[in-house]
């Protein structure tokens, strides 16, 4: 198997992943394959790299650059982790053939590098749309229904990070269908870890979270 990855029908391959333009994805998505690793362990949380996104209809002067743009083509209501998973795996397929097709016969370098700019450009704004349409069946399922914030506490939350302190925290809440992701806050002192069970006894709709108590604590037997 090595030999063949080592093989002459390889080179192309690695060629074209390891060269300007397709090597722009190719980091963002090496990045984002590491970070899926550390959430799948516990390490990190989905929304670890989240934005702050203020409602569509604010004022220009209150919303940032970079939130402006997410908000613009549509990158909101899902997790940034996601949006950059996508936009990496999207654009680095695009990348690559417009790579193989259009760039690799050009035997000139420096005309390759050229040409690679509106590669790497059409294929960032056309992994970028696709993406928006993509994430909105998505929407619903990371959107917060503040309605149903009373219905989840004094309800018991299994943690699923590999901690949970005063400002990282995640647990699952077992609502009768897929589940839901929750983000939890512990009190000082209070730290868990993954596979312990807490109780939400706070919502703070300011950062969307809600702190917790450990299930003993909140039955009087702590």
């Amino acid at each position: 198997m090595f030999d063949a990855l080592n093989s002459g029908t390889m080179q192309p391959f690695y060629q074209n992943v390891f060269s300007f333009p397709t090597v722009f994805f190719t980091f963002f998505l090496l990045l984002s394959m590491f970070f899926w690793l550390l959430a799948v362990v516990g390490f990190m949380g989905l929304d670890s790299l989240d934005v702050d996104l203020p409602d569509a209809d604010a004022e220009v002067g209150d919303i940032g650059l970079l939130a402006g743009v997410l908000i613009k083509y549509g990158l909101n209501g899902v997790p940034t982790t996601i949006i950059v998973s996508l936009i990496s795996l999207i654009g680095w397929l695009i990348c690559y053939y417009g790579d193989h097709f259009l760039l690799r016969p050009i035997e000139t370098s420096w005309l390759q590098f050229i040409l690679g700019i509106p590669v790497l450009l059409v294929s960032l704004y056309v992994a970028t749309l696709l993406t928006a349409q993509i994430i909105k069946p998505l929407r619903k399922v990371f959107i917060t229904n503040v309605t149903n914030n009373k219905t989840i506490i004094g309800q018991v939350l299994v943690v699923r990070t590999s901690r949970v302190d005063e400002t990282f925290g995640e647990a699952t809440f077992n609502d009768g269908g897929a589940g839901l992701t929750l983000k939890i806050r512990a009190t000082a002192g209070n730290e868990f870890k993954t596979g312990d069970r807490v109780v939400a006894y706070e919502y703070l709709k300011d950062q969307n979270v809600y702190r917790v108590i450990s299930e003993d604590e909140f039955l009087g037997n702590a």
